[in-house]
């Protein structure tokens, strides 16, 4: 079955810099976008940044300029390079596969001002 496993966050002051990673299986990785999505504390969850199976990026206009999406097709991964950060940054992040219903644990981004 689907499985998504995020790992890399944690606490960071404003302005610090974090490196998500999530490793996929159960799906042919390689082919399919690739998403990060956030959801802060009584909010709606919202997609951050996508990467297709061509490497062509796009982001939410907050993460522009701040945040970086790559995948590594060969280990199934996709990471979330994210730097400057704020504090309205603080959320539970999670990947997913954009076409799939599938969501893993998600791991805690918490940005201290």
């Amino acid at each position: 079955q689907v499985r998504l496993v995020e790992s890399g966050g944690g606490l960071v002051q404003a302005g610090g810099s974090l490196r998500l990673s999530c490793a996929a299986s159960g799906f042919l990785f390689r082919i399919n976008t690739m998403g990060w999505y956030r959801q802060a504390p009584g909010k709606q969850r919202e997609l951050v940044a996508t990467i297709n199976s061509a490497g062509m990026t796009d982001y939410t206009d907050s993460a522009k300029g701040r945040f970086a999406i790559s995948r590594d097709n060969a280990h199934s991964t996709v990471a979330l390079q994210m730097n400057s950060l704020k504090p309205e940054d603080t959320a539970v992040y999670y990947c997913k596969a954009v076409k799939y219903p599938y969501w893993g644990q998600g791991t805690q981004v918490t940005v201290s001002s």
